[in-house]
């Protein structure tokens, strides 16, 4: 790695990091310069694309990258089952999870379905009192109700039991996934899902879709059987473009990889978002006090943190009846529910969060942080966990202890080179925890009590050497740098342009500098205000959020005055003023004399 020249010649950033380029080096002299480079061009062959794919990629549709439903084992099956029960008025209940990819998967299903003629219900389970996953009990009830057809979203690749019992009851149960599937399947009338083991090239190269990207592609796969069966001959198509909003929503909230189909997905889906014609989604951009069109990162920092409350803190449904309701009254009041179960999400996290610090402090150098109290919300131990990450630098645990069985969720969050998933797993193998699974950057486990301590020493031990490494390693990805007159509103208007961003598909990384700060402060929780100034003469306000205490923040606020530096981060358009301004969303720093 280290044979790679750093950008600016930065080898130890403020972070600890070295800077290198994303794609070539891209340190442009001017303003001038910068606007007349196409850069755009450079971001997508950065990002992965081939030269002769560059068209494809720069206005993604979903008639360049949707492939073929049938390409994906068992999606004419569910098709056809599914026609058959639009034709025939049956009752269909959609099961979802009960995160953001729960409730989009379930909407999209119930309103494709409503514009087909059908009112079919909906089933979300409760996180603490049922956990993740279809339950046979529930299943079975529902068919005791009169469900004839049951299509879980979002779940059921690994619900052997639960599917088993719905079959021996006689109950249709499609399963529409997305998780890592195991070589034996469920029993279940059909099962899509891309990361399905027996899967060919062709589908498994879509194994980064979000469920709700997989019921999308079952929805064109039932419109079409029901052409062919000439069911539209006195009824309209249903508005398969209308609900790529909810497409949207769902991919970006569950941090699915923005790349091909997603990337369609999610360019296509915000400019239906924006058409407002969703009741609920609109009530929901309203109580996110969102001024302008919803961006890729609203979905991901304002909608969908709403939608996830319901199902951490309050009701479970919450988010389906509002992206399903057509009445705005009471989408109104969802989103209302919805925001004011957002703030008692962000208090519990916070006093989480606070009792993990104090954890930390009382600790030795640990390589993995595992923090655990008793009482803790499980609903909000995730995000602590990705906020210790993000803090420290390190894998961090967060286990929530029941006050009654002593036993403890837990959730973990890891870094770059450091695979966690596959730790979990041996530890559950080591006979360390009573049940444990995930991938390389987050995974989720049961520990008993009495076992807490000794899991987290093993841990530690086990990943001591990958930790060092990966920390020894830490590099930062950048695509340009310009002089502080290069940061203006057009540079961001063109980095833009081959967004959308997210997960797999980085939002552009900018160096900005030389420069000297004019003023540093701390802004509302945590938050690093600076203003800096060019040797050209051009100054720019920047921010680092939830940075004040850290290495970067206490050196900038503390130990810059008079010294040359060179910043690095997101340029963003700030719009409170007169005239808009571009800003930079502080990610790094590092000295420039």
């Amino acid at each position: 790695m280290h044979n790679r020249a750093s950008v600016l010649g930065v080898d130890r950033s403020l972070s600890g990091k070295r800077w290198l380029w994303r794609g070539g080096n891209m340190a442009l002299a001017s303003p001038a310069d910068a606007l007349s480079n196409d850069i755009v061009t450079q971001l997508l062959l950065s990002r992965g694309v081939a030269p002769d794919d560059l068209d494809r990629h720069r206005q993604p549709s979903l008639r360049a990258f949707l492939p073929d439903p049938s390409i994906f084992r068992d999606m004419d099956r569910a098709a056809e089952r599914l026609a058959e029960a639009v034709i025939a008025q049956e009752q269909v209940t959609i099961y979802g999870d009960y995160d953001v990819d729960g409730a989009t998967s379930s909407a999209l299903l119930i309103r494709l379905l409503r514009q087909l003629g059908l009112e079919a219900g909906h089933y979300i389970p409760d996180r603490l009192l049922e956990g993740y996953g279809p339950s046979g009990a529930a299943l079975v009830e529902l068919g005791r109700a009169g469900s004839s057809l049951v299509v879980t979203v979002d779940c059921g690749a690994m619900a052997f039991d639960a599917l088993a019992e719905a079959h021996e009851a006689g109950i249709d149960v499609i399963v529409v996934d997305h998780h890592k599937c195991a070589p034996e399947l469920p029993r279940a009338l059909a099962l899509v899902n891309p990361n399905r083991l027996d899967e060919d090239d062709e589908a498994a190269a879509h194994g980064h879709l979000a469920a709700v990207g997989v019921a999308f592609v079952l929805a064109v796969a039932l419109v079409r059987r029901l052409r062919t069966s000439g069911y539209f001959k006195d009824r309209p198509e249903p508005d398969l473009m209308g609900l790529l909003d909810l497409v949207a929503l769902g991919t970006v909230a569950d941090v699915a990889a923005i790349r091909g189909l997603n990337r369609a997905f999610v360019a296509q889906g915000l400019k239906v978002m924006a058409k407002r014609a969703n009741t609920g989604m609109a009530a929901l951009i309203d109580a996110s006090r969102l001024k302008a069109a919803p961006q890729a990162s609203d979905c991901g920092f304002a909608l969908g943190p709403r939608i996830n409350a319901g199902g951490r803190v309050g009701e479970s449904t919450l988010g389906v009846r509002l992206l399903t309701t057509e009445d705005p009254e009471e989408a109104r009041q969802i989103a209302a529910q919805l925001s004011q179960l957002n703030e008692e999400r962000r208090a519990i996290e916070a006093a989480v969060q606070e009792e993990a610090e104090a954890q930390i402090a009382a600790q030795h150098n640990r390589a993995v942080i595992t923090v655990a109290g008793r009482g803790w919300h499980p609903g909000v131990i995730g995000i602590v966990a990705g906020r210790l990450k993000e803090k420290y630098g390190r894998p961090a645990l967060a286990v929530a202890i029941d006050s009654e069985t002593g036993e403890g969720k837990g959730s973990g969050r890891s870094i770059q080179g450091v695979d966690l998933g596959a730790a979990i797993i041996a530890a559950r193998a080591e006979g360390l925890l009573i049940a444990g699974g995930g991938h390389a950057m987050a995974a989720g486990f049961t520990v008993a009590g009495d076992k807490l301590e000794q899991f987290a020493d093993w841990l530690d031990e086990r990943l001591a050497t990958p930790v060092a490494r990966a920390s020894a390693e830490q590099t930062m990805l950048l695509d340009l740098a310009v002089a502080p007159g290069g940061l203006v509103p057009d540079l961001v208007t063109s980095l833009d342009a081959a967004g959308p961003y997210g997960m797999g598909w980085p939002g552009p990384r900018v160096a900005v500098g030389p420069v000297r700060l004019v003023k540093a402060d701390v802004v509302g929780t945590d938050h690093l205000r600076v203003i800096a100034a060019g040797q050209d003469g051009a100054s720019f306000k920047g921010i680092a959020f939830r940075a004040a205490e850290s290495p970067m923040g206490q050196a900038l606020l503390h130990g810059a005055k008079g010294r040359l530096l060179h910043l690095a981060g997101r340029a963003k358009i700030d719009d409170w003023g007169s005239r808009p301004a571009a800003e930079l969303h502080l990610e790094d720093a590092a000295w420039a004399d």
